[in-house]
């Protein structure tokens, strides 16, 4: 309906409000989840790539553990560093505009960190056969990894919903169409060209369960702890939604899983 899709709007044109919805988001279901099977203290250190706004690091820093946070999004970068800044201050937080490949990041951060953080961010990530290893690097003996993140074949996994005509914005699963026919409708419909150009991106980085878990074991990570979810987490902060998680059956099933799976969580072990 038009008032969802004002509702899911809201908060890629308002920092403050997405902000707070990653705030509440993380503190009510991201770390409980990772303090099933980590457990949080002060003197952890944590990084979070593609940290956005700064939502997600907020409650691990008011337990008091240090944490730094990447993005390559300068505007996201300047908007975390005012929401932080007491915490920036204080030198209990951290944010850097840096991309996590480049040589200054690992010559600063080598096997600096307890924990990754990585929420709603590897589904955008080139290259992840290289970039799920390459995390062991700054991760301590022992460190931990969560992903949080859309499996590619969910009904909006091609993040269609930036969409500014309410048809496309809503429509579920076309993003699984051929490239060509994929952006036809796009151009079609009227869409912009950055639109596009960052829906293709999605289509090309989106990442399904089994790949993920495939990876995982391939690098020699124990998968200490999973979630699948029906209904998003973050859904109830966007539309109302009651969180639900997957049903035991649907969630065994490769592949057809991925269909019917709105969100992942993940714990991995070093």
């Amino acid at each position: 309906t038009d008032d969802l899709r004002q509702m899911a709007l809201i908060q890629h044109n308002d920092e403050k409000i997405r902000f707070q919805q990653q705030v509440d988001n993380a503190k009510a279901y991201v770390l409980p989840f990772i303090e099933e099977a980590f457990k949080l203290s002060p003197n952890l250190h944590i990084l979070d790539i593609g940290c956005g706004d700064g939502g997600v690091m907020l409650p691990f820093l008011e337990l008091g553990i240090k944490a730094t946070g990447i993005e390559l999004d300068q505007q996201k970068a300047g908007f975390a560093k005012q929401f932080l800044s007491d915490y920036i201050t204080t030198g209990q937080a951290e944010i850097i505009n840096l991309n996590i490949y480049e040589a200054e990041a690992l010559e600063k951060y080598k096997e600096q960190f307890d924990l990754i953080i990585l929420k709603d961010v590897i589904e955008h990530i080139f290259d992840q056969d290289k970039f799920i290893p390459y995390l062991k690097q700054f991760l301590k003996p022992g460190g931990r990894v969560y992903f949080g993140f859309p499996p590619w074949y969910m009904p909006h996994g091609g993040h269609q919903q930036v969409c500014q005509h309410k048809v496309l914005a809503a429509l579920p699963y076309y993003h699984l169409l051929p490239v060509p026919l994929y952006r036809f409708i796009l151009k079609s419909f009227g869409e912009s060209e950055p639109v596009i150009k960052e829906l293709l991106e999605i289509k090309s980085t989106g990442i399904s369960i089994e790949r993920f878990e495939r990876l995982v074991l391939q690098n020699n990570y124990t998968i200490e702890a999973k979630k699948h979810y029906l209904i998003n987490p973050i859904y109830k902060y966007k539309f109302g939604w009651e969180p639900k998680e997957q049903f035991g059956l649907i969630k065994q099933i490769p592949f057809i899983r991925n269909f019917f799976t709105t969100c992942v969580y993940y714990v991995i072990k070093k």
